[in-house]
């Protein structure tokens, strides 16, 4: 799955999961990359509404090949997370799960799968992964189904993860600004995740 030049080594992949581009969710993870770059790891930051990914058919090809048939712009993202040394993950809740944009994203990763369960092929080596959800929190059903979704992803792709750092409270596309605490916990982040990759 390598349709697009890789990564430099030790790069810290920043997926931005709106379908609103400089919204909270990704100012967030501009922060978190920020912490990334400046604890001394390279950055890549992937704007999965400019993909333009279509969703999965559902026509199980991969379990034959491994290989999605599907030709679009995420065979440029498989590559991507294949060399990526660390991967976060950034999301607004859309009724208590991912917007559509980034969950055709995750649902193209089921050549992942097929891979690993159908196919026997080895499994990936862990990586490090980090989640950051953003939510408006007039939602009664929460955010959980964000969480458990972007885990069971992460889990196929070979990533690992900790508690997901939760903004709250946030509607409109500048109230990431009232949230300095958050913003610094997202650079923690960051720097933590590329002190990871370092330490290998």
């Amino acid at each position: 799955m390598t349709d697009s030049p890789e990564l430099a080594p030790g790069t810290v992949l920043g997926i931005a999961g709106s379908p609103r581009r400089d919204g909270n969710s990704e100012r967030l993870l501009d922060a978190c990359l920020a912490g990334a770059r400046a604890a001394g790891a390279p950055v890549f930051k992937l704007p999965v509404v400019e993909y333009g990914i279509a969703p999965c058919r559902g026509c199980n090809a991969c379990s034959l090949t491994g290989e999605c048939v599907v030709k679009d712009r995420m065979g440029e993202v498989y590559a991507l997370l294949d060399s990526a040394a660390a991967v976060v993950v950034s999301t607004p809740v859309y009724f208590a799960t991912v917007p559509a944009v980034l969950k055709a994203l995750y649902d193209r990763c089921q050549p992942y799968w097929a891979r690993r369960y159908q196919l026997g092929r080895p499994v990936p080596e862990k990586r490090p992964g980090g989640l950051l959800v953003v939510r408006g929190g007039k939602d009664p059903y929460g955010y959980e189904c964000a969480v458990t979704t972007t885990r069971s992803v992460f889990a196929v792709i070979g990533l690992t993860v900790a508690e997901p750092l939760v903004l709250e409270g946030v509607d409109s596309p500048s109230d990431i600004g009232r949230h300095p605490d958050a913003r610094l916990a997202a650079t923690a982040l960051g720097a933590g995740i590329a002190g990871s990759v370092a330490r290998g």
